[in-house]
């Protein structure tokens, strides 16, 4: 008996500090995102070090945005192509989603984790993907200041 009540209090524990996002929040996934690491469903962790790659997000307040891969350089700029996904931001069910579409699939990740300065997100996988809010690269010292 003493296990359960245990188990019990825990359970409710870890369910009343889930955060819970609200519409107001969905501004802080504006801008760009660097990997940190991605949480296997089994358990395991892959690390990111240096990234090639970020996610840049910009969302709409209608909730409608892009996500596009972007790629750091050493200036501190960012290389940009035409590529992009459409995303809509969905809550439902006290839970928020992001849908993609492109013109080749549609696919949907929930929203585990947003703050100022981290995203936390899961797939359909159950893979769930880390990041941390990305700052522009300046390893020329030429005392430009990036943007």
């Amino acid at each position: 008996m003493k296990n359960l009540i245990t188990i019990v209090l825990l359970s409710v524990l870890f369910t009343s500090c889930k955060q819970q996002i609200k519409p107001a929040d969905i501004a802080k996934i504006n801008g760009y995102w660097e990997i940190e690491k991605v949480v296997f469903d089994e358990g395991e962790d892959k690390e990111y070090g240096a990234n090639q790659n970020y996610d840049y997000f910009q969302i709409e307040s209608n909730n409608k945005g892009i996500r596009k891969k972007v790629a750091p350089q050493l200036n501190g700029t960012f290389m940009v192509n035409d590529t992009y996904e459409n995303v809509s931001v969905r809550f439902q069910d006290e839970k928020v989603y992001l849908d993609y579409s492109t013109p080749y699939m549609k696919y949907s990740e929930e929203v585990i984790e947003l703050t100022a300065d981290e995203l936390v997100i899961t797939n359909a996988q159950n893979k769930e993907f880390h990041y941390k809010k990305a700052t522009a690269i300046n390893i020329l010292g030429d005392g430009k200041k990036t943007k």
